[in-house]
């Protein structure tokens, strides 16, 4: 999803940094392709290729711990990285942002994460693996669970892997102690286990979420790692899933909660056991480095700045650079697709066409240079109130073709469905399909969870919608779009099936927040 939909999501910002070692300095820019990530820096070859080993690593061992299997359509999503410089250039990106070193945008075709090179002062501090660990284990728990999950299990399963640790020889250390954690579980007053398991509506004080990060991650680890507590999990989520208050739910699967505070407390004082993987099991796939043209070099603040959002003024003052910068580079399908963008955000219809016309005369494989015809075209028949069939055919057209390039791509499928929405008229079946399809790939989207629903109760199948429904319900980043969620729940449980779909959006909106945190 490009900026003309990502600008209304509120991006959550977080303390990410994505670097294990400083980034030696580099002149130039590469990108590293791998299973499941994109990741461009100013850096050398060997330190990106080992960065992205690393990041793969982690995937494979959140998957064996699991017993996943690879996604061959992953490759088609893949969460793109861009370790951005200092924390000052995160911030100016960000916008209003203070005090971060990264932020993450989920969204359908592959979440995004803006990234810093930083690293931690002492051993208590948020080190930059230690940050981008939790908030990739966010971003795959988004991806493979349709379950509603109680927030202080979110962070605990976020923070059980954030302390994981790659040796040089490709073995994974999961749940590691997170001593990041340990002036929350020892210095400072612990929740009472209630508070824990089910937090107040009221915001938690700076302490109390310091806390309650530390004991979720102490909780998850126990119930992950004690033989005695085998299966308790599972059956607490079995229980949240079937509509189990979550303290009913608790005591049902975990026992009595003041005999497992006590447990909690002597598993903190004990000695913890860590998972230790070794390489034969976290096998991963090729790695390709190379050395981005001298086009996209010069138009990767540009590609930076779009990527993560733009107001229409910010597009206005942001084209007169991308211009001058993709000037020299008329015949780089790359530069003019991210020209296009540029000016299609800018309202510039007819610069942005011309754009993408370059674009795919330069490489008829050009997928966003035929995304952006797209959506020009779509929105001159918007503007110019077009009934005519063939005109949005032809508009739909250029779609069709992206999706030919790749049909486990989820932007092309998402942007064809809306196009008859913008359109108003129903969506065709292979256009409902489409829909089904790009949920099934990026499932972190909200704004596309949120049209699966609406279509989903369209179709009379409201069994499904609430399944597709309960995550967001549950989502404890995003308070305004859980509610959201929960009352449209209330009504489908009611079967008030018409005042549901009252309560859908019609059109691709605000994602909501991220997994801050």
């Amino acid at each position: 999803m490009k900026p003309s939909r990502h600008l209304r999501r509120s991006i959550a910002v977080l303390a990410l940094a994505t670097t294990f070692a400083a980034t030696p300095a580099a002149a130039e820019w590469r990108e590293a392709t791998s299973d499941h990530f994109r990741i461009y820096a100013d850096a050398g070859e060997k330190w990106l290729r080992g960065y992205a080993e690393r990041l793969e690593r982690i995937d494979a061992a959140m998957r064996y711990m699991r017993g996943m299997s690879q996604d061959p359509d992953a490759r088609s999503n893949r969460l793109t990285v861009y370790v951005a410089g200092g924390e000052g250039a995160v911030q100016k990106l960000c916008g209003k942002c203070r005090n971060v070193a990264g932020f993450y945008v989920p969204r359908a075709g592959g979440s995004v994460a803006f990234t810093a090179v930083t690293m931690a002062n002492d051993v208590t501090d948020l080190k930059s693996d230690t940050i981008l660990f939790h908030e990739y284990a966010h971003h795959f728990m988004l991806g493979y669970t349709s379950l509603p999950l109680p927030r202080w299990l979110v962070e605990g399963f976020a923070e059980f892997n954030a302390s994981a640790k790659v040796e040089r020889d490709g073995t994974v250390g999961i749940g590691m102690t997170a001593m990041h954690r340990a002036y929350g579980l020892l210095v400072l007053h612990k929740l009472p286990i209630e508070k824990l398991l089910d937090p107040p509506d009221k915001p938690f004080s700076a302490e109390e979420t310091e806390v309650f990060y530390g004991r979720s991650w102490l909780l998850t680890h126990m119930l992950t790692m004690v033989p005695e507590r085998k299966g308790q999990l599972a059956s607490y989520l079995t229980l949240l899933n079937q509509g189990k208050p979550n303290l009913e739910a608790a005591r049902t699967a975990f026992g009595d909660l003041k005999t497992l505070d006590r447990d909690l407390d002597r598993y903190m004082n004990g000695r913890t056991n860590y998972l230790r993987i070794e390489p034969s099991k976290v096998p991963i796939g090729e790695i390709k480095v190379r050395t981005l043209s001298p086009g996209e070099d010069a138009m990767m603040w540009v590609r930076m700045r779009s990527d993560r959002g733009v107001t229409r003024e910010q597009a206005l003052a942001l084209v007169p650079d991308a211009r001058r910068r993709a000037a020299p580079f008329p015949n780089d399908a790359a530069v003019q697709a991210q020209l296009a963008e540029a000016e299609y955000d800018a309202g510039n219809d007819t610069e942005a066409e011309a754009a993408a016309d370059r674009a795919i005369a330069a490489d008829p494989r050009s997928r966003d240079g035929l995304l952006y015809k797209a959506r020009v075209l779509i929105r001159r028949a918007v503007t110019e109130k077009q009934t005519d069939p063939k005109v949005w055919q032809a508009a739909r057209s250029w779609i069709v073709k992206a999706n030919r390039l790749d049909p486990n791509a989820a932007e092309p499928l998402l942007l064809y469905y809306t196009s008859f929405g913008a359109q108003h008229v129903a969506p065709s079946k292979s256009a409902i399909a489409g829909l089904a399809r790009a949920y099934e790939l990026s499932p972190q989207d909200q704004g596309l969870r949120m049209l699966h629903v609406r279509q989903l109760l369209i179709d009379g199948d409201a069994k499904a919608a609430r399944t597709v429904l309960l995550p967001l319900a549950y989502d404890p980043h995003n308070r305004a779009a859980s509610n959201r969620a929960l009352a449209l729940l209330q009504l489908i449980d009611a079967g008030q099936i018409k005042e549901a779909l009252a309560g859908t959006p019609e059109e691709d909106e605000d994602g909501g927040d991220d997994t801050a945190g």
